[in-house]
């Protein structure tokens, strides 16, 4: 609607500095007509007919926009500027949702849960080799090489991602840096920690109030990618280990990514959330293991001796 209006008002003032464009759009629309009825009525025109139409419909448009530079425009003023080219701002491709239409909603819905995890801050262009050295920096070397390659290959390649690892040792900030990059993209992303995660499943399924439009499991099965920060975090109990087996088991059954990050150690996962969950982690994702110093620690104290 307002590109629409954007577009209406571009035109009244066309019309009023070039009064000679609205009669060419006459023009047009009428020779248009004229071709219309040849091709529906029984008494077709001729092809050279038909052709010589078509050319001075072709004639009149370039006349519209020659009238636009000579008077100082751009040949796309009156094109409407979409911000979703695909859906040309409907919303929709034929019958189905726009991924732009699923990102404003998920981005409506969840942008308290979303928008306090994310940090605009933490993208590729911002990493830095300077925190971490030997093994530690060749192991995060290794995940921020398949974290670039999981964004270039997104639309492509069906994969899962699982970070683990002491705190501060950039789990969190490699998450961030693909949500970031993805979005620009235009996917929809979810970014939870793992306790609103659950908290936002339970607060749904024992709510009294329950409809198919506000079930938040909708869109963790289906958004373009799921971030799960601090698996583990969480109070851990029956509901959160069979919401977290049906998440990781319904999203690959629609081969949707997903990233987790924890730092449990491998053999905690089992113990916690069961051995069948932990095969389908085993068998889904590829892990990685990033160790060393909290990075935000040693930060500090370089911040503190300057």
């Amino acid at each position: 609607m307002r590109r629409h209006h954007i577009i209406e008002q571009r035109k009244k003032e066309i019309y009023e500095v070039i009064p000679q464009y609205k009669e060419i759009e006459n023009r047009i629309a009428s020779e248009s007509i004229k071709l219309g009825i040849a091709s529906l009525s029984g008494n077709p025109l001729s092809s050279d007919a038909i052709d010589g139409l078509k050319e001075t419909i072709e004639d009149l448009k370039r006349q519209k926009k020659l009238l636009l530079t000579s008077a100082g425009y751009s040949i796309n003023y009156l094109d409407p500027n979409y911000e979703c080219p695909y859906c040309k701002d409907t919303g929709f491709i034929g019958n189905e949702p726009c991924h732009c239409f699923k990102k404003a909603k998920i981005e409506s819905i969840y942008k308290n849960t979303t928008a306090k995890m994310l940090n605009k801050d933490e993208t590729f262009e911002n990493i830095s080799h300077e925190y971490q050295i030997g093994e530690d920096l060749r192991r995060f070397i290794s995940a921020e090489k398949t974290c670039r390659e999981f964004v270039d290959n997104f639309e492509f390649e069906y994969k899962n991602l699982l970070f683990k690892g002491n705190p501060g040792t950039g789990k969190t900030f490699l998450s961030n840096c693909i949500a970031n990059a993805l979005i620009q993209k235009g996917y929809t992303i979810l970014y939870f920690s793992s306790e609103s995660l659950f908290e936002n499943i339970s607060s749904y399924v024992f709510s009294k109030d329950k409809s198919l439009m506000n079930n938040p499991l909708n869109d963790i099965y289906s958004c373009d990618l799921l971030i799960i920060d601090d698996l583990g975090s969480e109070f851990t109990n029956q509901f959160v280990i069979s919401e977290l087996f049906s998440i990781i088991n319904e999203r690959h059954m629609m081969k949707k990514h997903t990233i987790i990050s924890t730092n449990l150690e491998t053999k905690d996962i089992p113990e916690r959330y069961t051995e069948r969950t932990f095969s389908r982690i085993n068998a889904y994702y590829d892990a990685y293991d990033l160790e060393g110093e909290d990075i935000r620690k040693y930060k500090k104290r370089i911040e503190q001796r300057k």
